[in-house]
């Protein structure tokens, strides 16, 4: 079992607390088979609420998946307790936004959407329904007068 942080990188305008909305917020990955090497075309999700047994009563985990190619059954589970939110200060850095621990499996891609959440910088205006699936969001803080975003959405994988 290896535990894989998502790091989260971007340009914020007069915004801070980027972070997933919900226990039911999804996580789209591609998901390589450490076994066979496999990546499947489609995009998949894990969220906090879906639970599924492991196979010889060894815990639960968020998915468990098996390999098309290969028929090893892997699984991916998030660990809760490391899920943080991008800030102000952590603009144009790389920062660890979340951790997986996986069993067979490899994160290699993520695809941010919908449910994310920000806060105004300066008003602490709530933006609740941020969508980066353009890798970009604006809007407007009315409080402040001053436009807010978030700009050149990036990513990568990391071994914890």
């Amino acid at each position: 079992m290896v535990k894989f942080g998502l790091q989260f990188k971007a340009t914020l305008e007069n915004v801070t607390n980027v972070r997933p909305l919900g226990e039911d917020f999804r996580w789209f990955l591609k998901l390589k088979c450490g076994n066979c090497g496999e990546i499947p075309d489609k995009w998949q999700y894990v969220t906090l609420v879906e639970s599924v047994p492991l196979k010889g009563g060894r815990g639960h985990a968020s998915m468990v998946q098996k390999c098309k190619l290969c028929a090893r059954e892997n699984s991916i589970d998030i660990l809760a307790d490391t899920i943080t939110a991008y800030n102000a200060e952590d603009n144009e850095t790389f920062k660890t936004m979340v951790q997986f621990e996986c069993r067979g499996l490899e994160p290699v891609d993520f695809q941010p959407q919908a449910g994310f959440a920000a806060v105004g910088a300066e008003t602490g205006t709530p933006f609740p329904e941020v969508n980066l699936l353009e890798k970009d969001w604006t809007d407007y803080d009315e409080k402040a007068s001053k436009s807010v975003g978030i700009y050149e959405v990036t990513h990568r994988f990391t071994k914890c």
